[in-house]
């Protein structure tokens, strides 16, 4: 599990400290403010000490790095990833196991990361990115994009999501695992699976009728990426899971019966790391800390830096709550 995280003149992170990270960690801001920047920082890390090693793979830590930071953030040059106005930037996680993994580089980087070091052990868990937007209906256009034309469009969240989509496999899924598939399909109405004779994925729904993707609204194709990441063992006992707006194309309903799921698999062991601008994710996982006396470690972005709130103790300081509360007081004034 990662513990620990630290970033400097990173993007528009001009300093975070984010320590004593939990099973759920959620970050919250502006626009702009940062949130993704780490969660693309915090997956190519990841990403690359799984990669280190793994099968056939012949690369160094550096390249491999390299490579992956060039396709998550489709910046021409690394150095562009430096805050305006540094020279240099740093990057560093460290597990429960006090493992470490830290990076730098200056303004001036091309294509390559002179300074990495790494103490993590090989990793044979799979950490995987769920971007905004569902990637189903553009599966093939994905693979294609970067397979046959090697183009920017879609960054490495989206490609290797794509890859990690395969049939469901046999055998058991642990047995938190296999209640938030339950809860899924009950959520979502229904199921997806890959037709192997039309080499598709479909929608099954009530009375098992079989749907074609495109019919299916963007909120229940992005639920059942995670069924589907679950189906076929992709993800394990202790993966990561990194969610990116995780209210995207979700009414609040979905919202809750999502974090529910959430709690479910961090139970089983899955880490998950959070962004959000929605009060109904905040409120919701809030109202989970209560109830299950859970640690939540939240992060509210702003000018640059981080502030750590803990969701068990306290709902956080940020523009998201303040709104929520000064709408109510102006609903308060005009009744």
């Amino acid at each position: 599990m990662i513990e620990s995280i630290f970033v400097e003149s990173f993007g528009p992170i001009k300093h975070a400290e984010i320590d004593a990270l939990g099973q759920i960690n959620l970050f919250i801001g502006h626009n702009g403010s940062g949130k993704t920047f780490l969660l693309k920082a915090l997956y190519s890390s990841v990403k690359t000490i799984e990669a280190y090693k793994r099968g056939k793979e012949q690369r160094t830590e550096k390249e491999i790095l390299a490579d992956k930071l060039y396709w998550m953030f489709q910046a021409p040059e690394l150095g562009e990833l430096v805050r305006k106005g540094d020279n240099s930037l740093r990057f560093s996680m460290k597990s429960n196991r006090d493992e470490t993994f830290t990076y730098s580089f200056g303004n001036s980087t091309t294509k390559s990361v002179s300074s990495v070091k790494n103490t993590f052990a090989p990793k044979s868990d799979n950490t995987i990115f769920i971007p905004a937007k569902e990637i189903l209906s553009l599966r093939d256009v994905i693979l294609e994009a970067r397979e046959n034309f090697n183009a920017f469009g879609f960054d490495d969240a989206y490609y290797d999501l794509a890859k990690a989509l395969r049939p469901t496999g046999k055998g058991k899924n642990v047995k938190s695992f296999a209640d938030a598939r339950k809860d899924l399909s009950s959520a979502i109405g229904g199921r997806i699976a890959f037709d192997e004779k039309q080499k598709s994925w479909f929608f099954y729904g009530e009375n098992n009728r079989k749907y074609d993707l495109s019919l299916t609204s963007e909120g229940i194709k992005k639920l059942s990426i995670l069924d589907a990441l679950l189906g076929n063992h992709y993800l394990s006992k202790n993966s990561i899971v990194i969610i990116d707006e995780a209210e995207a194309n979700l009414h609040p309903e979905m919202i809750a019966k999502f974090m529910d799921i959430v709690y479910l698999l961090a139970k089983g062991g899955l880490q998950f790391f959070i962004s959000s601008h929605s009060y109904f994710v905040i409120k919701k996982l809030y109202v989970m800390a209560q109830k299950h006396q859970m640690s939540i470690p939240t992060w509210s972005f702003d000018n640059g830096e981080a502030t750590r709130f803990d969701l068990k103790d306290e709902m956080p300081e940020n523009a998201i709550v303040n709104e929520s509360i000064r709408l109510y007081k102006e609903e308060i004034g005009v009744l």
